[in-house]
């Protein structure tokens, strides 16, 4: 199964992820199909970036995100509060 998720990068202690298309089997910092955007939380105000269209593209395929991807995507309005995909109007 292909999930969409976070992966670290950074620092200690001043963490910055990349939001992936991986393979659910791989793990967190390992091998990834395609990087859609990145998520600063230490930056005030906190720096997310999404490339919406690949981001549609890869949830109209059957990529799962995980929770926390799911409450970035809520916020730049890819996903509404039932989790379904916004399309664009």
């Amino acid at each position: 199964m292909v999930k969409i998720r976070l992966r670290r990068t950074g620092k200690t202690k001043q963490p910055s992820y990349r939001i992936v298309v991986a393979d659910s089997r791989s793990p967190r910092n390992g091998k990834f199909i395609e990087t859609i955007g990145y998520y600063l939380p230490t930056r005030q105000p906190k720096v997310l970036e999404v490339n919406t269209d690949r981001a549609r593209y890869w949830l109209g395929v059957g990529a799962q995100p995980t929770e926390v991807v799911v409450k970035l995507f809520q916020r730049r309005n890819i996903l509404d509060e039932q989790g379904k995909v916004i399309t664009e109007a």
